[in-house]
């Protein structure tokens, strides 16, 4: 006899519930601190490819970084290491928070603040490389391994949570009381969160392998990964999926030139995949998303290109609205089954590296994604490059479930009930 789902079994873990709050507060924090950071560079250059570089300074560091930061998380006690992160996350924010004041406007050059500013993205890249391995660490080490999969649910919904509200907040505190004082609720925030981690303890290292040298530690992490398909195949979805489907960074295009409905309509274009993503997420709590993971994990990749040729070629606003509601949606289903693969799949002594590689995945991905979204808008026009994108993403669930067909049959249920 099947056992009754319980939707809230992460929940009933004390230290998972202040896990979920502290990573609520700190991806709220770090994305209300990048809608500012971006407001305030164009507001200093009004130069769009100023924004741009915005990104590119983060993930420099972020990419290039991730590899060690995984063996350095395998090897290190897991909540001491959030709390440095934590701490250095502060120090950050605390330069944000002096350099937006009237004090340096008064007595610096634009161009000197604009170095400052860009400094402190790329040392939040540093931070970022390290901060995912190391929540991703954690939490296996909070919940027992049968309650990984809603765990990943309910991290991953509060994640996304975050991110739809920290820059919709942000704009509206810049609205009110400044940049200033806006990177001052950014500074209170992680405050809390530091305050907050001293209710989780400490806990083991599990890694059977420390003082390992690095690079024999680094070349058995990318083996392992590479060896153990369910997460190569899983990873490599995800990131065509988010390479080929950045059709979000177009919307500016569509919701001015193609569709006509203004910054009102932009907004409802912008808030429509979140919507879906969040939906499905809480959703997915009930429904168990273990049974037949790989196909599920494939349909909805393929629901994913469906729903952005039909946003590419609409040019009906609420057509287009439900399209992008359906793109969350689909991504909210791969986002929790490749969150659970990789939660099931990995050893403890592997999980920092494989986050990693998951970092260097999805990271790259999604400003590749962008990249390739503005290059192929350029060459082919906007609704042939969105079109593209999604008939990409197709394409390559097709091969992958041709290429892969014991991915197919991949099945988490007895992987969950192991060690219950």
């Amino acid at each position: 006899m099947e056992e009754k789902l319980d939707p809230y079994a992460a929940l009933r873990f004390k230290e998972f519930n202040f896990f979920l709050i502290i990573r609520f507060i700190l991806v709220f924090g770090w994305s209300m601190q990048f809608i500012i950071v971006e407001w305030e560079v164009y507001s200093l250059t009004k130069d769009p490819l100023s924004l741009g570089l915005i990104g590119l300074v983060e993930v420099v560091p972020a990419i290039s970084m991730a590899l060690f930061a995984g063996h350095i998380v395998d090897q290190r006690e897991k909540k001491m290491l959030f709390f440095q992160c934590i701490i250095a996350f502060l120090l950050v924010a605390t330069g944000y928070y002096f350099i937006t004041s009237p004090y340096v406007y008064e007595n610096y050059e634009n161009s000197q603040i604009l170095i400052g500013i860009y400094i402190l993205v790329f040392l939040g890249g540093f931070i970022r490389a390290f901060i995912g391995p190391t929540i991703f660490s954690l939490v296996a080490l909070i919940v027992p391994k049968h309650v990984y999969p809603n765990a990943a649910t309910w991290s991953s919904s509060t994640w996304q949570l975050a991110i739809v509200l920290g820059p919709a907040f942000a704009g509206f505190s810049i609205a009110w009381i400044g940049v200033h004082n806006s990177m001052g609720i950014v500074l209170a925030t992680i405050v809390i969160g530091l305050f907050l981690i001293s209710f989780i303890k400490k806990k083991p290292i599990l890694n059977p392998k420390i003082g390992e040298p690095i690079f024999k530690s680094l070349k058995a992490g990318l083996n392992f990964v590479y060896k153990t398909k369910a997460i190569l195949v899983a990873l490599t979805l995800d990131m065509v999926a988010v390479l080929f489907g950045g059709a979000i960074a177009l919307l500016p295009i569509y919701a001015q030139d193609i569709l006509n409905v203004g910054s009102e309509g932009f907004g409802i274009l912008r808030a429509a995949p979140a919507v879906g993503s969040v939906l499905m997420m809480i959703a997915s709590a009930h429904i168990p998303l273990t049974k037949n993971a790989g196909k599920k994990l494939l349909y909805a990749i393929f629901c994913f290109g469906i729903s952005i040729i039909v946003f590419g070629i609409s040019d009906i606003f609420w057509l287009s609205v439900f399209a992008l509601f359906m793109y969350g949606l689909t991504d909210g289903v791969s986002m929790i089954i490749r969150q659970t693969i990789l939660q099931l799949k990995t050893p403890d002594e592997f999980r920092g590296r494989v986050a990693s590689v998951n970092s260097i995945f999805v990271g790259s991905s999604n400003e590749l994604g962008a990249f390739e979204s503005g290059a192929t808008a350029k060459l082919m026009g906007t609704v042939p490059a969105v079109v593209f994108g999604g008939v990409m993403t197709i394409l390559t669930v097709g091969f992958t479930a041709i290429k892969f067909p014991n991915f197919r049959k991949l099945d988490l249920t007895n992987d969950m009930n192991e060690n219950k």
